[in-house]
C-alpha cells in the first residue's frame, strides 16, 4: 500500500499530538513546523499512533525506529549538528512532514511574573520589536494551566521571532535568547513557561515536596491557609458589596471607578496556580523529555516571606526537573531578586534580602547553577522592572560560561571569605581580577555587627580585590553584610561591568526561619 505524505502544520495541534484527518503516528506538539531540536545531544522524538506501527523517525540523515505500544511511541535519534532547515519525517502507516526545522541550543525559560513579562511591557517596546527578525531564534509559549496529576501533552505552535510574535513573548527570554545568537551563531529555541505570581513549589513534583515533607513543613502551611479561606471569601465578598456601591457612586459623579477587590484563591482547588505541583503536572511535565540544553528561572518574589525555607525548596524543584528530564545535570541559571519598595536609611530585616541570600547560596550548593545580579535595574515602586535586556545579557553570560564553556567573566563580586583585624572587617572577594570597581564617590551598602548582632551602616573603602569595613558603633566586629535591603542601594562592581551580589558573612537567625 502507498503512503500518503502530510505535511504538519501548527493549525493541526491541538491537545499536544497533531490530529490529522486519517491515521498517521502524531507526534508531540514541540515537534510542529519551525521546530529547534537540541544539537549535540540524543533527541528523543515521541507521540501516539496504532498499537503495532512501525514508526520510523529521520532528520539530517539520523534514522531511529520503534513499534508504537498503548498508543504510543517515541525514538531517540543519534545526535545532531547545528544546521536546517530540515524536514523532520515521521513513517508509520501513513507519512508525516514536518518541515522548516531548526538544530540548534534549545533552553526552557520559567518562573513568575518577571519571567512571563513581555516585550511590549518593558523598555523600548517599539525598538525592541523593530530589531527582533530572527528567523533562525524560534520561540514556543506554554499556555497557563494547572492540573492534578503530571499530564503529556500541552498545546501552543513553534514561531520564527519576528516584530509581531516577539511583542508578547517574555522579554528576558528574548534577549537571552538574542545574545545567544549573537555570540554562539547557532539556532535557538526558547520554550517560554511561566506564570505570573506562583510559589516554586507549584513548580515542583508532589512526590519530591512529599519525600521533604519534614525539611519544608509545606502540608502544615496549605492547611492554615485552608483554614483561613472561609473568613477570607467573607472579607471578599464584603469588600466587594462596598466597592459596588463606591463605583455606583463615581460612575455617578463621573469620578474615576476605583479597583475591584481581587477573590482569594481557594487553596484547595487544582485550578489555584500556588497549589504544590500543579504547574509542573501541567506546564512542565509535557515537555519533559525533549532535549534541552538548560533552563533560565526568574523567580522568588511570591516566596520572599518564606526566605529561609527558600534554602531547601529551590534546589529540591533543581533537583527535580534534572532527574525528570535525564538529561544530566544540565546547566540551571536563576536571577536574583531586583530591588523593590522604599528605599531605607538604617540596617533591617529584609525578607527579600533573605531570598536573595538563598538563591546565592544555591550557586555554591548545586553544581552548575549560575545567577545573574540586578541591582542596578530595581524599581521602588515596580515589582515588574522595565529593564529587562540586561537581565538576559547577564543570563546568557552565565549560560556562555557554564553551558558552553567559555572561559570569560559572567559573574559580578563574589565574597570569598571574612577576615577581622581588630575594629576592621576585611572582607575579600572573587571574581575581581584586575580590582574592585566603585560606581560613585563612596562605597555604599555595606553594614556590620558585632557579637550582640546589632547591625550598624559601615564606612567602607575598597583595596584592590579587598574592602575594609568599619564603624565608630562596632568595636569587636564579627560579621558583615552587603546589601542587605528590600532595595539595596549599592555599587560595587568589577572591571567586566557586573554588579556585586547582596551577601551575608553571619549566621545570625533569619527573620522569615520558623520560630521555635
Amino acid at each position: 500500500m502507498n503512503r500518503s505524505i502530510l505535511t504538519l502544520s501548527a493549525t493541526v495541534l491541538i491537545l499536544g499530538f497533531a490530529t490529522p484527518a486519517q491515521a498517521v503516528p502524531r507526534p508531540h506538539t514541540l515537534f510542529s513546523e519551525n521546530t529547534v531540536l537540541q544539537r549535540g545531544k540524543t533527541v528523543p522524538v515521541w507521540g501516539t499512533g496504532r498499537d503495532g506501527e512501525k514508526i520510523t523517525v529521520s532528520i539530517a540523515g539520523k534514522t531511529a525506529s520503534t513499534t508504537a505500544k498503548g498508543g504510543e511511541w517515541r525514538v531517540n535519534l543519534p545526535a545532531l549538528k547545528a544546521g536546517g532547515p530540515y524536514t523532520l519525517t515521521l513513517a508509520g502507516d501513513s507519512t508525516v512532514e514536518i518541515k522548516n526545522v531548526l538544530v540548534g541550543e534549545v533552553w526552557i525559560c520559567s518562573g513568575q511574573s518577571n519571567m512571563e513579562w513581555s516585550v511590549n511591557a518593558s523598555a523600548n517596546p517599539d525598538q525592541v520589536a523593530a530589531g527582533a527578525a530572527d528567523p533562525q531564534l524560534r520561540l514556543f509559549s506554554v499556555p497557563r494551566l494547572t492540573a492534578a496529576t503530571p499530564q503529556r501533552t500541552v498545546t501552543g505552535n513553534w514561531v520564527e521571532c519576528m516584530p509581531e510574535t516577539v511583542r508578547p513573548f517574555s522579554a528576558v527570554a528574548y534577549h537571552f535568547g538574542k545574545e545567544l545568537r549573537k555570540k554562539l551563531g547557532v539556532p535557538v529555541g526558547l520554550i517560554k513557561t511561566a506564570w505570573g505570581g506562583t510559589v516554586a513549589e507549584a513548580w515542583t513534583a508532589a512526590e519530591v515536596l512529599n519525600a521533604r515533607e519534614n525539611e519544608l513543613g509545606l502540608q502544615a502551611i496549605y492547611r492554615r491557609q485552608a483554614m483561613q479561606y472561609p473568613v477570607q471569601l467573607v472579607n471578599y465578598q464584603a469588600a466587594q458589596r462596598r466597592w459596588e456601591q463606591d463605583a455606583a457612586r463615581a460612575r455617578a459623579a463621573g469620578q474615576p471607578v476605583p479597583p475591584a477587590p481581587r477573590a482569594p484563591a481557594d487553596p484547595r482547588g487544582t485550578n489555584n496556580p500556588n497549589r504544590p505541583a500543579v504547574l509542573y503536572n501541567a506546564m512542565i511535565a509535557p515537555l519533559i523529555p525533549y532535549a534541552i540544553r538548560g533552563a533560565i528561572w526568574y523567580q522568588g518574589e511570591s516566596n520572599a516571606s518564606r526566605a529561609h525555607q527558600y534554602h531547601s525548596l529551590f534546589p529540591a524543584m533543581v533537583q527535580n526537573w534534572r532527574k525528570e528530564w535525564g538529561q544530566g545535570e544540565f546547566p540551571f541559571l536563576l536571577v536574583q531578586l531586583a530591588p523593590f519598595m522604599a528605599i531605607t536609611e538604617q540596617p533591617a530585616d529584609s525578607a527579600w534580602a533573605e531570598l536573595r541570600e538563598a538563591q546565592r547560596q544555591s550557586t555554591l550548593t548545586i553544581r552548575r547553577v549560575g545567577m545573574a545580579v540586578i541591582t542596578d535595574v530595581g524599581e521602588q515602586n515596580d515589582i515588574h522592572p522595565k529593564q529587562k535586556e540586561p537581565v538576559g545579557v547577564r543570563l546568557a553570560l552565565e549560560a556562555r560560561r557554564i553551558a558552553y564553556g567559555e572561559e570569560i567573566e559572567s559573574r559580578g563580586p563574589t565574597f570569598e571569605k571574612l577576615e577581622i583585624d581588630g575594629r576592621r572587617a576585611i572582607v575579600h572577594f572573587k571574581n575581581a581580577l584586575g580590582g574592585l570597581v566603585v560606581k560613585g564617590d563612596k562605597l555604599t551598602g555595606f553594614t556590620v555587627a558585632g557579637e550582640d548582632g546589632r547591625w550598624f551602616n559601615a564606612d567602607a573603602v575598597v583595596q584592590a580585590d579587598r574592602v575594609f569595613v568599619t564603624s565608630p558603633s562596632v568595636r569587636n566586629p564579627v560579621a558583615v553584610r552587603f546589601g542587605w535591603a528590600n532595595f539595596p542601594v549599592v555599587n560595587l562592581w568589577n572591571l567586566a561591568d557586573l554588579p556585586a551580589s547582596p551577601f551575608r558573612t553571619d549566621s545570625f537567625p533569619l527573620s522569615t526561619a520558623p520560630k521555635p
